[in-house]
């Protein structure tokens, strides 16, 4: 089964045990997605407890992951040695592999742009577009579900975040699974890789608003004591 097919069950359908062992026996394989996806589940602990997260097993992954060439698998490995999360702390590696991630990705974009080719990353981006699609579908349903009498929506689920980044769709599987933004706290999401994209793509702005309503909030809250 396609690692696509594997995170949409994972995520999506709640097969939290099948969709682990299927993206093992990938990953064993030496898939580089399914390397990656894996990762992702370790570092969060997702489908378990938050002790069951193990970052220095993630590193791994990601570092098998981005020696087979995968560049999202990079990326957050030169996160995390920039952090020093699941690894020891090398600030000078971690953004040598940033910029090589950076340069791999524009690579990637100028390939399929002049050939029309396909460097594996299209299954992925079509699996994420359908797992983000899925839970605003899922979404709406539950919204619609509490307006009929006698309605009830399901409290625990409508606390699970979806990671902020619009292009990734994952979502938590246990409450406050997730990083936040650690400025406004309003964002969150399931890996470092995802957090550093959505801050270039569009959070950057968002945040400097927050923090704007927050001093311009305290501003007024002065004035009227």
């Amino acid at each position: 089964m396609a690692t696509a097919a594997v995170k949409v069950r994972f995520y999506c359908l709640g097969s939290r045990a099948t969709g682990a062992a299927l993206l093992a026996r990938a990953a064993g394989g030496g898939h580089a997605p399914a390397l990656y996806a894996l990762a992702v589940v370790q570092f969060n602990g997702s489908g378990g407890g938050k002790a069951d997260k193990d970052p220095r097993v993630g590193v791994a992954l990601c570092a098998r992951a981005a020696w087979l060439g995968h560049t999202p698998a990079l990326r957050e490995l030169g996160h995390c040695l920039q952090d020093g999360y699941g690894a020891r702390r090398d600030a000078a590696a971690g953004r040598r592999l940033l910029l090589h991630a950076a340069a791999r990705e524009h690579l990637s974009w100028k390939h399929k742009y002049r050939h029309h080719g396909d460097d594996g990353s299209a299954a992925e981006d079509a699996a994420s577009r359908f797992m983000v699609d899925w839970w605003e579908s899922h979404s709406t349903k539950t919204e619609a579900r509490g307006c009929l009498p006698g309605g009830d929506g399901d409290d625990y689920d409508d606390d699970l975040r979806l990671c902020s980044h619009a292009r990734c769709g994952r979502r938590e599987t246990r409450r406050h699974e997730f990083r936040r933004c650690s400025v406004c706290g309003a964002a969150n999401y399931c890996s470092r890789a995802c957090q550093a994209l959505d801050w270039k793509r569009a959070h950057r702005a968002q945040c400097a608003a927050a923090r704007w309503l927050a001093v311009v909030g305290g501003a007024a809250d002065d004035d009227a004591h």
